[in-house]
């Protein structure tokens, strides 16, 4: 399969070991006012009442990480925060709006990374990112090398998705969270198949956004930036 030049053409003098002050370039989109309400939030699966008043804020700055035994509900509440899965009562709101209201804006500063990393598996790195990112904002391609570099992935760029390492796979959908912008992250177990090196530098990128303004919900197993200002847990049972 052909390849598009435009999207193939790295250049060895693009590499940067400047990695802080290149990302510095891929802004947080404005935070400013930026909060995520949920209030008395109730969810039924079926027969069964799953999530029982679930109250959180989230604030710039903050992590919040929703923990609990498997089956609890983590999921699901990160799919209700999301607008992905509705909910039979209680209400969720963004920069003090009701979702209901402005639903176009809310997904506009969100970005969700769930358990399968949503990739191509026929197109490159390269392309999932050109292609994925660029749905949201426009994207070139320096941006996107500086990032698999920082991953420690550079020589996935052009290879196809379906070759890849699930770590790798992983690697590729969490930059394109980070090249998204959004203020706000919603991931849902994010470190999944990440080795002990992947997870160090998903710690980065998180300090990073966090640092910017960005807020990050996530649902997690292992406490990811622990002893940090601003980060917190919400206890599912």
């Amino acid at each position: 399969m052909e390849r598009n030049p435009d999207l193939l053409a790295f250049e060895p003098r693009r590499r940067s070991t400047n990695f802080k002050a290149a990302l510095a370039g891929i802004q947080v989109a404005d935070s400013s006012e930026a909060r995520l309400d949920i209030d008395d939030l109730h969810l039924w699966r079926g027969e069964r009442h799953l999530l029982r008043g679930v109250s959180l804020r989230l604030q710039p700055g903050e992590l919040l990480q929703v923990t609990g035994p498997n089956g609890v509900g983590k999921t699901s509440l990160l799919r209700c925060a999301a607008d992905l899965l509705p909910v039979e009562s209680g209400e969720i709101r963004w920069r003090g709006s009701a979702l209901s209201g402005i639903r176009q804006r809310y997904h506009s500063e969100l970005a969700y990374l769930a358990h399968a990393n949503a990739l191509k598996a026929d197109l490159t790195a390269l392309e999932n990112l050109r292609f994925g990112v660029g749905l949201r904002r426009q994207v070139n391609a320096s941006d996107i090398y500086v990032l698999l570099e920082r991953l420690q992935i550079p020589h996935c760029a052009d290879l196809p998705v379906r070759a890849l390492s699930a770590g790798q796979k992983r690697r590729v959908a969490i930059a394109r969270i980070f090249l998204t912008q959004a203020p706000l992250w919603i991931l849902d177990e994010p470190i999944t198949n990440l080795d002990a090196a992947g997870i160090a530098l998903f710690e980065a990128f998180m300090g990073m956004h966090l640092d910017a303004g960005g807020m990050i919900l996530t649902a997690a197993h292992q406490l990811l930036l622990t002893g940090r200002a601003g980060v917190r847990t919400l206890e599912l049972n």
